[in-house]
């Protein structure tokens, strides 16, 4: 069934509003799946704060003028699927890897992060990279290091002391 002309706009409004506050878009091509899988894919996003579509590529480019996406307007071709990170910028890359190794069908074809087009390959880069709970735990334990070493360094000179003194008084008693 064909939109009309306000559904469009519709839903231009709502993939440009998203993919103006989004980190990250992740495209991937779904001709095979079942819609049960497409199902699990769409309860799988809602969970990690990603948000997932299918749009029109002309509706789709459309959508992404004037955003940081705009590098992949020309790129978009085929029955794509489109996922926009609303939370950390890795999540829809993790979702869709994750989602193409248990499905043959679903294929990552393209992604992009910062005004920068990602291929197929590079979607990977994009995945590995840590949540912000994740990238907080790693600062926190980089700034944590020199101070614990600090304070065994300063523990360390008295109990040699104590070690010291323990050894002479054994050496005396013997």
């Amino acid at each position: 069934m064909a939109l009309t002309q306000a559904e469009k706009r519709a839903v231009v409004a709502e993939v440009a509003e998203v993919a103006a506050t989004a980190h990250s878009a992740v495209a991937a091509e779904y001709r095979g799946l079942s819609v049960d899988k497409l199902t699990d894919l769409r309860v799988q996003a809602r969970k990690t704060g990603v948000y997932v579509r299918v749009v029109k590529n002309s509706l789709a480019r459309r959508a992404v003028e004037g955003t940081e996406f705009e590098c992949i307007k020309d790129r978009l071709s085929g029955p794509l699927m489109l996922a926009f990170s609303t939370e950390d910028p890795g999540s829809a890359a993790r979702l869709f890897r994750d989602f193409a190794k248990e499905n043959d069908d679903f294929k990552v074809t393209l992604g992009a992060v910062g005004g920068e087009a990602l291929d197929a390959s590079e979607i990977g880069k994009l995945a590995n990279l840590p949540t912000r709970d994740e990238a907080i735990a790693q600062l926190m334990s980089v700034m944590q290091a020199p101070v614990a070493k600090l304070a065994r360094t300063l523990n360390e000179v008295p109990g040699k002391l104590v070690r010291t003194v323990e050894a002479v008084r054994l050496q005396k008693d013997a």
